[in-house]
């Protein structure tokens, strides 16, 4: 059974309305970390391998909180690497110098603008 005129204009409004608060919920979760500077991959190694290394020392010496720590270093080395924090993310001098850059259409402002011209498309 089709969905009458009225009904049909609702449940576009509705979806129209779910995209934009879809979109506004997810610029405003999604805060994006850049790419790992160098200063974030030379830290994680650093902790990686050293913490490796405590834990080789630890269990050949027999001291379970030298392990302990080494296992830290090299999860906190990992973690580094995986997500490094904002601080030390890198953003080039010249993206710094050249201002805020114009914000791209998000991917669900896309599909919502898609959505929206599904209907101007089909009546050709």
């Amino acid at each position: 059974m089709p969905l009458s005129e009225q009904e049909q204009r609702l449940l576009d409004e509705m979806e129209r309305s779910l995209y934009h608060n879809d979109a506004d919920d997810v610029t405003t979760v999604g805060g994006r970390r850049g790419r790992a500077s160098g200063t974030a991959i030379l830290l994680s190694i650093v902790g990686l391998f050293g913490g490796l290394a405590l834990l080789v020392v630890g269990v050949m010496v027999r001291v379970p909180i030298v392990g302990v720590v080494g296992f830290a270093a090299m999860f906190a080395g990992a973690l580094l690497l995986i997500a490094p924090p904002r601080r030390l993310s890198s953003t080039s001098r010249h993206d710094r110098a050249a201002g805020p850059r114009p914000q791209r259409a998000s991917f669900m402002d896309s599909l919502g603008e898609r959505w929206e011209r599904r209907g101007e498309d089909s009546d050709r």
